[in-house]
This record gives C-alpha cells, sequence and structure tokens, in this order.
C-alpha cells in the first residue's frame, strides 16, 4: 500500500512540475501582446524616438522575444518603470519581463524571488565630470559633490569606494536618472555616478556633450540582463535562450543579411540554431525557427549591440568585453544542441 501511494505522489508532483512552468508564456499568448518594462528613457538602450516607438538595446530583447512568440516584434506594450519601481512591477505582474539595464545581484534573486536569465551587457560603474576639471582618474575625486540614482547599486558601490581610497563626498541621491543630469547642470553636483554605458547615455542628453567626460575608471561589476519572476521555468528558459540565440546567431555568421544562406546551410551547428535540424524551440514552448524570427526581427546580437549602443550609434561605445569570446571579449552563450 505505501509503495502504491509513494507512486502515486510521486506522478502527482511529476504532474505538477509538467503543468506549472505554462503560466507565463500561456498568458503572453492569450492576450495577444508581451507586457515588457523598460527604462523611463535611456538613449540606446530603451527610449521613444521622435514618433515614440520604443527603441534601443534593451528594447531589442522584448521585440526579439515577441518575435520568436508571435512572429510579429510589435505586439510589445513597453511600460517605463524608474529603478524603484522596475522589481516591484515585475514581482506584482505588471509586466512579464523586465529589460531595464538592471544589474544582476545575490540579493535581488534570494530576496525578491527574481531570476535574471541572461547577460546581454557587461558593464561596471563610473564617473563623469566635466572637462574643465582636468580630473583624469577617479582618485582625484576626493571631497566631491556626488549625484548618484536611487534605488541602484551605485549607492552602496560609490560610499565603498570613496571610503576604500581615504576619499570623503557629498552623495546627493535623486529619484531619476534625468533628476542626475539636471541636478548636474544646475550645479548641485560636480559628478555623476551610475554604470558606465548610462554614462555615455546621459552625456548625449547634455546641452554640450562635448564639455563632459566619462573618466577610465571602472569600479564595480555590473552585470546587465532580464529579469522575470521565480517559480516559472518554461518562460525562463524562453527569455534566457532568445538572448543566447541573438548570441549564438552573430557567433556563426547568421545575422539578417544572411539568414537565406542560414536555412540552406548544411552545418549542423547553423541547423540545430534556425531550426532546420531537431525542434529546440518546440521545447521551449515556440517553433523550430524562433532565432530566425528574432534575427530578422532585430538582427544577431552584434547588429543589435552596434545599431543601438557600438560605432553605428550616437553613443559610440567600443564594444570591449562585450565583444565575443572567440574575438577576445567574454560575450558567450551556451550551445544549441
Amino acid at each position: 500500500m505505501k509503495t502504491i501511494l509513494a507512486l502515486l505522489a510521486g506522478a502527482t508532483l511529476a504532474l505538477a512540475a509538467t503543468a506549472a512552468p505554462a503560466q507565463t508564456l500561456k498568458s503572453v499568448k492569450d492576450r495577444g501582446e508581451l507586457v515588457c518594462g523598460v527604462s523611463k528613457g535611456l538613449p540606446g538602450f530603451s527610449a521613444p524616438d521622435a514618433s515614440g516607438k520604443w527603441t534601443g538595446f534593451d528594447v531589442d530583447v522584448c521585440r526579439g522575444l515577441a518575435a520568436a512568440i508571435f512572429n510579429d516584434p510589435n505586439k510589445v506594450k513597453f511600460v517605463p518603470l524608474s529603478a524603484d519601481e522596475r522589481f516591484p512591477a515585475l514581482s506584482k505582474g505588471d509586466v512579464d519581463v523586465l529589460s531595464r539595464n538592471s544589474t544582476w545581484t545575490l540579493e535581488r534573486e534570494a530576496k525578491l524571488g527574481l531570476l535574471f536569465t541572461a547577460i546581454n551587457y557587461y558593464d561596471g560603474q563610473g564617473f563623469l565630470v566635466r572637462d574643465a576639471r582636468k580630473v583624469t582618474s577617479a582618485l582625484e575625486l576626493d571631497k566631491s559633490k556626488v549625484c548618484v540614482q536611487a534605488g541602484t547599486t551605485a549607492e552602496d558601490n560609490t560610499r565603498d569606494y570613496f571610503a576604500t581610497n581615504g576619499m570623503t563626498l557629498e552623495l546627493i541621491t535623486l529619484p531619476t536618472s534625468g533628476d542626475l543630469v539636471k541636478a548636474y547642470e544646475e550645479g548641485k553636483c560636480d559628478t555623476i555616478t551610475t554604470d558606465v554605458s548610462q554614462l555615455y547615455a546621459l552625456r548625449l542628453t547634455m546641452a554640450k556633450p562635448g564639455d563632459h567626460i566619462v573618466l577610465p575608471d571602472v569600479i564595480s561589476k555590473e552585470p546587465l540582463g532580464p529579469v522575470v519572476r521565480q517559480g516559472d521555468d518554461q518562460w525562463f528558459n524562453l527569455v534566457k535562450w532568445s538572448v543566447f540565440g541573438m548570441i549564438n546567431a552573430e557567433e556563426l555568421g547568421v545575422a539578417t543579411t544572411t539568414i537565406d544562406a542560414a536555412l540552406a546551410s548544411k552545418k549542423p551547428e547553423v541547423r540545430r540554431l534556425v531550426g532546420t535540424d531537431g525542434n529546440f524551440g518546440e521545447q521551449l514552448g515556440v517553433t523550430k525557427d524562433f532565432v530566425v524570427r528574432i534575427v530578422k526581427a532585430v538582427g544577431n546580437y552584434g547588429e543589435s549591440f552596434e545599431r543601438n549602443v557600438g560605432a553605428a550609434s550616437k553613443l559610440g561605445i567600443p564594444r570591449g568585453i562585450n565583444q565575443l569570446w572567440s574575438m577576445g571579449g567574454i560575450q558567450y552563450a551556451p550551445p544549441v544542441r
């Protein structure tokens, strides 16, 4: 009898394990659109253009995901969120995924019940100052008035850095990135600190961008990427492999201009990626050609990077460590197999 009960219990758990993960993807499909949390306007990463259309590196993650699900990158509703708003909005289910230059940390997963799916941008915290100050290193920022955004990892990082190096500061905490620029331009602070990528973006919004420099010092590790709620493995896997698909596509030479050749390729790695061999997309709850859909919609990882934040963009951020591992960087995705 005990054996039968144990088998029944095991079968029940197995059924629960297979049934539970489908919540978010089903909800998105039933709704007919993806709801994506983004910034309130960070050039290059997530910001509306002159016509109101959202564009950017983080936006491409969500448009690519919508393409994987619906074969339509426009089936996305973008919800702008401040740093303080972003994680509560995700936890409450106001958004399906957060793609908003957010740093992967232990506490955010263990305490907030969230999961970072992949790292789509390796960043680090830096400092922006006026060129007229003739500062060449963050170690020369003693007694500075430093503006930092509330609800970010930058607050503690800044305090730690100044204390470790025997420097004092006046830390001015403000709610939004726009407030940082306003306070800085009004002279309320003489330094802005946040992720280096964001400093490049904020500099573009200033009256005279050329009058300000981003110092070379990087004082922290800030791995950025899309975030989901815990408890839905299918959704976690789909978001994760959508990003990995873009990275693998670049590595294998699958781009918007080579997609037809990729579909006819006889290389096993390429065939698995584009869905002409195997049913990997179906295992995630979408179609075999989900990576093809993503690449057609937003390009591979390198195309998205260069268009939005890299050499081909107004930001002009060097590829640096975000280059592929095979090209001297550390960007790397597990294989599709």
